[in-house]
């Protein structure tokens, strides 16, 4: 018997090793099927009395093949004698695939009891009069139709065909390669999205342009969206909860297109057992929304809907909030009365459940969102019954604010993720379309993942179109985890895209896509704007300065030129496709890069116009006009848009978002100030990292040219008056290299300014200048070089060296790492400022003593010329503690906060923190720039070689770099790049 069953495991394992095929050519082999040949049309046959979506999934094959090739398969209702049928079914209901089974044609023991699996097969003389069959059996009803539509996709026909316009792959003849194969059990059992915040897009476009005669989202709509989840291999839905949108279960045609495509529905956080409290509840006729004051009205409400729709395959949230995501009740009530109310609600709503149910409470699958205030309530001892699943939330931001700890971890209902990538709230939405990185997800869900949160996966997607990438990450991990790892999850974006588009244009979407991300993952394109979506007086969000630095570290200038670069690529991609491939590559890709480029010109260059204007260059007026065009063509192609393919996408794409309707962030940024140069032409200057405020330094000076990084700086010459300036610029000694040393501009040139390290003296104070003249003007820039004869360059290379009197790493940089069984040191590419980040171990690894001589730690090597007391800064992802069941480690340390620790030398330990409370001001400034950066004061003995430790105590915290400022750092967003020696 164990030698049998062996056997079995071995043929399952073999199985899932097997991978169907389908192609244009022909593959002589045993297990080749003809789909669409020159003389043969094969028959898709379903059984009439399974599942209705298994014939709704066999309709919608059929017209796939006809769009890839041209020809109209037939679809019969039971097999057919031909030369070859396509059997698609249940192992439970079409009898085709029992009976092959029973004539051990197929093996089904794999599916039988099993979730959403399916079986691929190929079978020569099935039945009599039968040349050969493709069987595609499910499981279950999910099953069967993930397996017909895996082979519609392998035709070229892309789950987002309709949904974001992805042509369709057009082929002659189609033939199917397929050894047995059967589909692994789904990672996560119920997979699907949250459409939410949909008054700007999905809403405004089903009630204007897809669906006229409902004048909102409804049955038709939530085809196309079940439809895209079915394709994707999701299976859960939460459909628009907000008052503009008619609520769901209002329409009754609604749960039965969902029931049709298999679509399990549930809802958000807020909505008890499916109910819209937003736009169902009517305080008038049925009282408070108070479950103290109005319990029995609210269950008798609450029981009826549930009676309504248990004949169908639901989650049933459990809850009591307030109306549309607020709290219930006041803050004056008692956190006791208030663990108490909630945990009687529960139950009533519950004991509900089981009373429409003719089979166990516990087997009906219900979900908790332990959501905002609910977390408190949640962790001041309310009590869940064992199988309902706890769905943990991430902070809105994409950071989980709590997971499964040990005791919760034993759940029978386990735990599920609701995520955002897309959100509408404080410290500021981002709605327009998704920039959240792979990266940071695969990193956040997976550790979910790896404490029990396997049962429900929810993402709010907001309108849905805009995320379409993140959708397909987000339920292709939920799908398949396992398939997905640190360094592949970042190429994610680029062979998304390739796979639609061609593969021979990878690269390009690798490089355009990767620097996207990485842009919008220190600053997303909405909060460019730089106010706080809370100021509720005065018109919404302030506009005001942004943080990049335009005179520090190259940082604004060198941010727009990166977004000059691949929007330029994208633009030159969009014109070079074909006219089919470009509605479906100017949603997913064009508009969102240069979306981003323009609304970052606009709002940087903005600023540059406020500062040209107070520095009197003749060159503002130029700017301002600049600053407009990028206005006025962010309006250009969003409307290019929302005209698509005839209007189809029309009011989808939105600039005016959130509810004080004018979303500040779209608009002009403030120009009111103005200068207009009149008179001579006037010599002005800037140099790099100067201070430009009045009362500062009063003359003009670059920054050190240090031998160790022998960088370039720049001078800006600039006219203050009207005409051409002309102008000459004299180095004071040989080894100074100008760029240019004459000139003649209305506005301003700018000229780069370096040093010939085989004629500048050795020294360390090193003196020189430039002489800028235009007539009788003349100006002076003081140069500055440190050339130190000890050390030389080649006995410190690859160190951190100080420069301008600071020291710059990447955390990824580290010269030496100190593991152990427990903990081991990662690279997290395609995440953080420097575009790869160090984890200090897995997440769900046991806590660290972060004081311990031995403790898990990376070392970078530094040398500075100084001594004295300096500040470390570590830029970090503001994530939060694992779960609330951490072992304090120390008696010092709490539960509360994350721990890791910063050394130099044998100095004393700094033990900053990644986490924040939620809404606290750090919270806001972390999650708004992805990073958290803490301060620590640490000593630096004497001048010479160093060690900086960071040390492990929180598993998985993440390091983004470190900056030790001994008293030189300049202000920035960024921070400077790398002083690594090279």
């Amino acid at each position: 018997m164990r030698i049998f069953s062996l056997l079995i495991l071995l043929a399952v394992a073999s199985a899932l090793q097997s991978q169907v095929v389908v192609n244009e050519n022909v593959k002589h082999s045993k297990y080749t099927f003809p789909l669409v040949a020159s003389k043969i049309k094969a028959t898709v046959c379903y059984d009439a009395n399974d599942y209705p979506v298994v014939k709704k999934v066999a309709e919608l094959f059929v017209s796939d093949i006809e769009n890839v090739t041209g020809q109209r398969l037939k679809l019969a209702d039971e097999w057919k004698k031909g030369r070859t049928v396509v059997i698609v079914g249940t192992i439970e209901k079409n009898q085709a695939i029992r009976q092959l089974a029973s004539n051990g044609k197929i093996d089904i023991s794999p599916l039988e009891g099993a979730w959403e699996r399916y079986l691929i097969q190929t079978v020569n003389h099935p039945f009599p009069g039968v040349d050969k069959a493709l069987i595609v059996a499910g499981s279950d009803r999910r099953g069967a139709s993930y397996g017909l539509f895996s082979l519609s996709e392998m035709a070229g026909v892309s789950p987002w065909y309709w949904w974001a316009d992805v042509p369709v792959k057009k082929h002659k003849t189609l033939y199917v390669d397929a050894p047995t194969t059967v589909s692994k059990t789904p990672s996560v059992k119920y997979r699907g999205v949250f459409l939410n915040d949909e008054d700007w897009g999905l809403k405004p476009w089903a009630a204007k342009t897809f669906e006229k005669e409902r004048g909102n989202i409804g049955p038709r709509t939530y085809a196309k969206i079940c439809e895209l989840l079915l394709r994707l291999k999701a299976n859960h839905l939460a459909p628009a909860m907000h008052p503009v949108s008619t609520a769901f279960y209002k329409i009754p045609e609604n749960k039965l297109v969902a029931d049709t495509f298999a679509i399990v529905m549930g809802s958000s956080h807020c909505e008890p057992l499916l109910l819209n409290t937003a736009s169902e509840w009517n305080s008038k006729t049925m009282g408070p929304w108070d479950y103290g004051k109005n319990k029995d009205k609210i269950n008798e409400v609450l029981g009826n809907r549930v009676k309504e729709n248990c004949a169908y395959e639901n989650v049933y949230t459990l809850a009591l909030r307030g109306l549309h995501d607020a709290a219930m009740g006041g803050g004056d009530v008692p956190m006791k009365e208030k663990v108490k109310m909630l945990e009687s609600a529960l139950k009533d709503q519950r004991n509900l459940i089981a009373e429409h149910f003719d089979r166990p409470v516990e087997t009906i699958p219900q979900a908790f969102t332990p959501y905002k205030e609910v977390l408190e309530i949640y962790s001041n001892g309310l009590e869940l019954p064992d199988d309902v699943t706890i769905i943990w939330p991430d902070d809105n931001f994409g950071y989980m604010k709590r997971l499964s700890g040990p005791h919760e971890q034993k759940r029978s209902g386990r735990a599920g993720v609701y995520y955002h990538v897309s959100y509408l709230g404080v410290p500021h939405s981002y709605l327009w379309y998704s920039t959240t990185p792979p990266a940071l997800m695969y990193e956040e869900l997976r550790k979910a993942y790896d404490t029990t949160a396997d049962r429900i996966w929810l993402a709010n997607c907001g309108d849905l179109k805009g995320a379409e990438m993140q959708v397909s990450l987000f339920l292709d991990m939920a799908y398949d985890i396992d398939s997905f790892n640190a360094n592949n999850v970042v190429t994610y974006p680029a062979r998304w895209l390739a796979k639609m588009f061609g593969e021979q244009y990878y690269s390009v979407f690798e490089d355009i896509t990767s620097s996207h991300i990485n842009l919008a993952f220190s600053r997303k394109p909405e909060y460019m704007g730089w106010g706080y979506w809370n100021n509720y007086w005065g018109g919404g969000e302030k506009r005001t300065d942004t943080e990049f630095s335009f005179a520090n570290y190259n940082e604004a200038e060198n941010r727009l030129n990166e977004y000059s670069r691949i929007g330029k690529k994208a633009e030159n991609l969009l014109a070079s496709l074909d006219k089919d491939s470009q509605p479906a590559f100017y949603q997913l890709l064009y508009y969102p890069v240069k979306g981003a480029e323009l609304m970052n010109h606009m709002t940087i260059k903005g600023q540059y116009y406020r500062q040209y204007v107070r520095q009197q260059r003749a060159a503002a007026n130029l700017i301002k006009e600049k600053v407009k065009n990028y206005h006025d063509s962010l309006q250009i192609i969003t409307e290019g848009y929302n005209s698509l393919l005839n209007g189809k996408w029309k009011y989808m794409m939105s600039l005016k978002q959130n509810y004080e309707g004018s979303s500040s962030y779209f608009m002009l940024p403030l120009m009111e100030e103005s200068y207009t140069p009149v008179g001579a032409p006037k010599l002005a200057l800037q140099a790099e990292s100067e201070i430009l405020d009045k009362g500062g330094i009063s003359y003009h000076s670059l920054p050190v040219y240090n031998t160790f990084s022998r960088k370039s700086h720049w001078i800006d010459v600039y006219n203050q008056g009207s005409g051409d300036l002309s102008w000459t610029a004299k180095p004071s000694d040989d080894w100074i290299i100008v760029s240019q040393k004459a000139g003649k501009t209305p506005t301003e040139d700018r000229i780069r300014v370096s040093v010939d390290w085989e004629k500048v003296p050795v020294g360390e104070s090193i003196k020189g200048s430039v002489e800028f003249s235009s007539n009788d003007q003349k100006e002076c820039v003081l140069v500055s070089v440190f050339n130190p004869a000890s050390p030389a360059r080649d006995e410190i290379q690859g160190v951190y060296m100080e420069e301008n009197g600071y020291v710059s790493i990447p955390a990824a940089g580290f010269h030496r790492k100190f593991e152990s069984n427990d903990i081991k040191m990662n690279i997290l590419p395609g995440i953080g400022f420097e575009g790869n980040a160090l984890q200090l171990g897995n997440p769900i690894s046991p806590l660290q003593m972060y004081r311990a001589g031995d403790v898990p730690r990376v070392e970078y090597d530094f040398y500075t010329f100084n001594a004295g007391t300096y500040d470390v800064y570590t830029y970090v992802l503001p994530t939060f503690p694992l779960h609330a069941e951490r072992d304090y480690k120390l008696p010092e340390h709490t539960n509360s906060d994350t721990k890791y620790s910063v050394r130099i030398d044998d100095g004393s330990i700094s033990t900053p923190s990644t986490s924040a409370v939620e809404y606290s001001q750090v919270w806001y400034d972390s999650v708004l720039k992805n990073c958290r950066v803490n301060k620590s004061t640490l000593y630096v003995k004497k001048p010479g070689k160093h060690t900086l430790q960071i040390r492990c105590g929180d598993p998985g915290v993440v390091i983004q770099k470190i900056v030790i400022d001994m008293g030189g750092l300049k202000r920035s967003y960024l921070g400077p790049e790398s002083t690594k020696c090279n």
